[in-house]
């Protein structure tokens, strides 16, 4: 039987982070066959590997899967030049057998050179520019007609991080979702590293879902802004709505935050708060006026805070802020993601999902919510840093406000 084959080389600590074993198992999991050339193992921790394999396979295009995958792990065709381009065909996509981004930090041929791919994300395409030596990925949606786009598998280098050296918490609870984690230990050593990351001018994104005002956790969210440790908020028109409920009528969802009972009348309440910033025409417009005195969406406003406040179609009002063009929603998301060092990720699956899509996988990402199921899912689609705790975001929030100090 003919088969076709490449040969591929890993560097690295592709042993102790288990990169080779990965590699022999999708391999063999594809179809596909594997003949170990060369290896080379490091004796000592800074010390990296190598190895030479020949993949085959009995048709190009069970190879070309193979090739696909062993390149999210680092493999580097031997026999490959410069990376491949194609024009596309039309605005807004792609030619056949283009490539298609991870979030890992990601490098291209170009004259003999490897460059380094701007703008990391993961399911995008990256689009050439030969004459100024530079390459960046780009939604499919953005990619204009006739760009570079690279396609195959030639002059591609994936660059997976390492296994941390020493026993990081997010390098050693990150893949574990469980509901019996010690979260106070957990949580002391989010907020060190959040810390850490404020005291290094670094960025902090909060993904933040309505359940943190329903639970009463609001009031920790706003001091943990106050205090500088969120420069980013994602969230939906239901988190701002509902914040806006709680500062203005003492409510979130009718029901009352200080009592726990339901208010008479209380189901128009969230209404009532929507009116009130749409006649004022803005939320900034409200803290303006001196209407939003309070809570998160003012806290953030008051203290410079990126807000993106992405829509959908069962949103009441909505509050004039969030954004209803999906991808202009997008475009805003994109922009505010760069230089995040940390993300947390609070009750809102959906949110999460589409944020930990965007950022590179250097990125610490805490994710919390009730039903692990929303953990899983978030690192089920990519966002496989992720350091899940299954927990209430009001004993999440409140515990780490205390051991941040605010």
């Amino acid at each position: 039987m003919n088969t076709h084959s490449e040969e591929i080389t890993l560097e690295g600590h592709i042993i102790d982070s288990w990169v080779l074993p990965r590699v022999f198992d999708a391999v063999m999991d594809l179809g596909g066959e594997f003949d170990l050339k060369e290896i080379r193992v490091g004796r000592k921790k800074d010390e990296t590997s190598f190895a030479r394999l020949n993949i085959s396979a009995p048709t190009p295009a069970q190879l070309g899967q193979i090739l696909t995958v062993l390149q999210s792990y680092g493999a580097v065709l031997v026999s490959a030049g410069d990376a491949r381009t194609a024009p596309a065909p039309r605005d807004g996509a792609l030619p056949d057998d283009f490539y298609s981004t991870t979030h890992f930090p990601t490098q291209v041929r170009l004259d003999g050179k490897w460059v380094d791919v701007e703008n990391t994300e993961m399911d995008l395409a990256i689009v050439l520019d030969r004459a100024r030596q530079r390459a960046w990925m780009l939604p499919m949606a953005d990619v204009q007609k006739d760009a570079a786009v690279v396609v195959g598998h030639e002059g591609i280098r994936v660059v997976p991080p390492p296994r941390a050296r020493h026993r990081e918490l997010f390098s050693f609870m990150s893949s574990d979702v469980s509901s019996e984690k010690p979260k106070r230990l957990v949580i002391e050593e989010i907020a060190r590293e959040m810390q850490a990351t404020r005291a290094r001018a670094g960025k902090i994104l909060i993904v933040a879902g309505p359940a943190i005002v329903h639970s009463g956790a609001g009031a920790y969210l706003a001091r943990m802004i106050r205090g500088g440790y969120v420069q980013a908020l994602f969230g939906g028109n239901a988190i701002a709505a509902h914040d806006v409920e709680a500062a203005l009528l003492g409510t979130s969802l009718g029901v009352a935050l200080k009592s726990g009972h339901a208010v008479e009348g209380g189901h128009r309440h969230h209404m009532i708060a929507i009116n009130q910033i749409r006649r004022a025409g803005s939320l900034r417009a409200a803290v303006d006026a001196g209407i939003l005195r309070e809570g998160i969406m003012y806290e953030c406003i008051q203290n410079n805070v990126e807000m993106v406040l992405a829509g959908s179609v069962r949103d009441d009002g909505p509050i004039p802020d969030v954004i209803n063009d999906m991808q202009e929603a997008q475009k805003q998301m994109r922009a505010a993601v760069r230089g995040v060092e940390m993300a947390l990720m609070i009750a809102t699956m959906l949110h999460s999902i589409a944020t930990g899509n965007m950022l590179p996988a250097a990125v610490k990402v805490v994710a919390v919510d009730m039903n692990p199921s929303v953990v899983t899912k978030l690192a089920d689609r990519g966002t496989f840093q992720a350091l899940g705790l299954v927990t209430d975001a009001e004993l999440f929030l409140r515990e780490l406000a205390d051991a941040l100090g605010v």
